[in-house]
């Protein structure tokens, strides 16, 4: 093991591993549970008669990052190391690509496609994989993909079916899910391991060789006092009280204190009921009045300035396709109020004390003039863009020689970054070029980012998990962990009451490891069959809710203006999105901008967005299917659902929806469309 360059705590948790049981390794963020594994998989492949490797991550960039970093660096040279990912053409083919290989690297969503789907070059069977490491292996519960490929497992096993391949998961830390007590922190931790099938192995006999490794990082509370006088955040309240008087609020609601996240969650559920009781007065309001608790939520993190013209921004889209007085009157409200806004927004007496408070922060660590790097973690992509704009344009923060950037997740649009940018981000701060990042929870987690001399949590409320990730990325030798709140504020307490769950997750995996191995077992066994049989309980009951009506009498309506756009029935079902397979679909929607992706797709293309021809909601975007259908990809979160007795049913996804969506028929469609083609 030394020549592989193991440390003796590694070599302590690898252990039951290499005598092929199912664990969970865990260690800390820094510890070197990707390279434990690697070793693992090199034993593996050494001394088991065609052994195949399943390495699974939850995060497309980490698919290139374990394979660039680890697997092919230790392993290429002598086994044949595949990557896939959503982004490559191999997924068309994945089943081959298993064959020819000894080592994968993918996300847990391709493979369990792949277990699902029937089609020879595409299929994998359980049976073909040995060896599965599951990275982050603490997102195994609920409708996550890590859950969905090991119930697969769990049934086989509960069936007695061989043979089902070793577990390896990987993981900084389990969490409390939840729970504030030891005897529910337990349960979950057993919860994680039934689903795993997996015990769970740390550090203990060489436990301070491992804090030697990685040290803890020094933690500071930085604590302010509450603003005094803050005339932008009343002036917004008086503005969002108005807006209460003019919605008519139910009489058996009671709107929780503006700007706080549970208000946040009050008005989206004003939202719903709204579009549920046909209300579009108290739908519109209510989206508004989200607009504003945004804004008190950034006028509380950040600077007035950010908050104003995070509404002005949206009120700037607002301006064309009134439908009716509601938007005459939100519309109005806004630029009734904009001058005065903007005029208590510019006056600095009365700025956020947070952000001198992440200023004098920045200056102890950048300000000796000693080469250092550091990560702010804040709550939203905007906050990340708005932090950027304000260290650029501070300048005792540019004397002090600070170059920042943004780190946000991977996706598509303007407000994603793509894979590339990240990677050349990361790359700039571990080179020097950038020494500030500035990052939502996606640089927490997985991702390979040099270690940190500061850590910031700026106007954050997460669960322990983050919080110890995040932690994590002050692994440089006297690095500071620091947490700017106001006293007494849901940030402060927050980061208090997870210091908590941290030290109540390490007893309950000591309680869990402590367990008898017979009592262990039975446990785990009682747990696995009782989830195998709530998932059939669930997928019964999601059967016979798709059953209670038939595509063709559920209407969609656009979200905004209620108008019925489309049938259940044209919405048909190809490379997993939803299109509207009717041709006169077209005539309900306009053409936004065109669509572009960082990767290309064997069948389909994207196009441009589309949005609702009479109030411009966005629906989704058009596709080119086969270099010549042209469908809609809707989003079901932009539409309502009616049914036959005039119920309507807002969802967030199309899981959801309360009838059974068919596969898309591509020569059905072109006989239809295009007949000429066919003769």
């Amino acid at each position: 093991m030394a020549d592989f360059g193991l440390y003796t705590y590694q070599q302590e948790v690898v252990e039951r591993a290499l005598k092929r049981e199912n664990v969970i390794i865990w260690l800390p963020t820094g510890g070197g549970k990707t390279r434990a594994a690697v070793y693992v998989a090199k034993k593996h492949l050494e001394t088991t008669p065609n052994a195949k490797v399943m390495v699974l991550v939850n995060k497309v960039h980490l698919v290139d990052q374990h394979y660039n970093k680890e697997f092919d660096p230790k392993l290429g040279l002598h086994y044949a190391v595949r990557k896939v990912s959503g982004e490559s053409d191999e997924k068309d083919f994945f089943g081959l690509v298993v064959q020819e290989s000894d080592v994968v690297i993918c996300t847990a969503q391709i493979l369990y496609n792949a277990l699902i789907n029937k089609e020879e070059a595409r299929h994998v069977e359980l049976s073909d994989i040995t060896l599965l490491i599951i990275d982050e292996c603490h997102h195994t519960h609920k409708e996550e993909a890590y859950n969905k490929v090991m119930r697969l497992y769990v049934e086989k096993k509960l069936k007695g079916e061989k043979p089902l391949p070793q577990i390896l998961g990987l993981t900084a830390s389990p969490g409390t899910g939840g729970a504030k007590t030891l005897d529910k922190a337990v349960e979950h931790v057993l919860e994680i391991c039934a689903n795993l099938d997996s015990a769970i192995v740390s550090a203990k006999e060489y436990a301070s060789e491992l804090k030697e490794v990685v040290p803890k990082p020094r933690k500071v509370f930085k604590i302010v006092k509450e603003r005094l006088k803050d005339p932008f955040g009343d002036h917004l309240i008086s503005m969002m009280n108005i807006i209460h008087s003019r919605m008519n609020l139910p009489p058996d609601f009671r709107l929780k204190e503006c700007g706080t996240q549970e208000y946040e969650a009050d008005v989206v559920n004003l939202e719903q009921r709204g579009v549920q009781e046909k209300n579009r007065l108290l739908a519109q309001c209510a989206l508004h009045l989200r607009q504003y608790n945004d804004a008190l939520l950034i006028n509380d993190t950040l600077r007035m300035i950010d908050a104003y013209r995070s509404l002005e921004e949206y009120y700037s889209k607002k301006r064309t396709n009134p439908i009716d007085g509601t938007d005459t009157f939100l519309l109005g409200l806004f630029e009734e109020n904009q001058v005065e806004l903007k005029n208590l927004a510019m006056d600095s007496r009365f700025e956020n004390p947070k952000m001198d408070e992440l200023q004098s922060t920045l200056l102890e660590q950048f300000g000796s003039g000693v080469p250092a790097r550091a990560i702010i973690f804040t709550k939203t992509r905007k906050s990340t863009h708005y932090l950027k704009d304000w260290v650029l344009k501070n300048r005792a923060l540019q004397e002090a020689g600070i170059k920042a950037d943004i780190l946000i997740g991977a996706g598509n649009g303007i407000t994603y970054m793509t894979q590339n940018e990240q990677a050349e981000t990361i790359e700039n701060f571990r080179m020097g070029s950038l020494n500030l990042l500035i990052s939502t929870s996606v640089a927490e987690e997985g991702l390979d980012i040099p270690e940190c001399n500061l850590v910031v949590r700026y106007g954050l409320l997460t669960n322990e998990i983050a919080q110890q990730q995040a932690k994590g990325r002050a692994r440089a030798k006297n690095s500071q962990y620091a947490v700017v709140a106001q006293a007494g504020g849901h940030e402060d307490c927050r980061e208090r009451i997870n210091e908590s769950l941290e030290e109540l997750t390490g007893q309950a995996i000591d309680r869990v490891q402590t367990m008898t191995c017979q009592d262990f077992c039975t446990k785990i066994t009682q747990l696995r069959e009782m989830v195998v049989t709530c998932t059939k309980i669930e997928q019964r009951r999601q059967a016979e809710k798709r059953s209670r009506n038939t595509a063709s009498s559920i209407q969609l309506l656009c979200r905004n203006c209620f108008t019925p756009v489309a049938s259940g029935s044209d919405i048909k079902l190809v490379e997993n999105m939803y299109v509207n397979v009717n041709p006169a679909f077209k005539k309900h929607y306009t053409f936004g901008d065109q669509l572009t992706l960082e990767r290309s797709f064997k069948d389909w293309e994207p196009m441009h967005t589309i949005s609702c021809e009479i109030c411009n909601q966005k629906w989704g975007n058009e596709i080119k299917y086969k270099k010549c259908a042209i469908l809609p990809n809707l989003a079901i979160k932009n539409f309502v659902l009616e049914s036959p007795g005039q119920e309507r049913l807002p969802v967030k996804k199309w899981k959801d929806v309360p009838f059974t969506v068919e596969d898309f028929n591509f020569k059905e469609y072109c006989q239809e469309n295009f007949p000429d083609m066919l003769d």
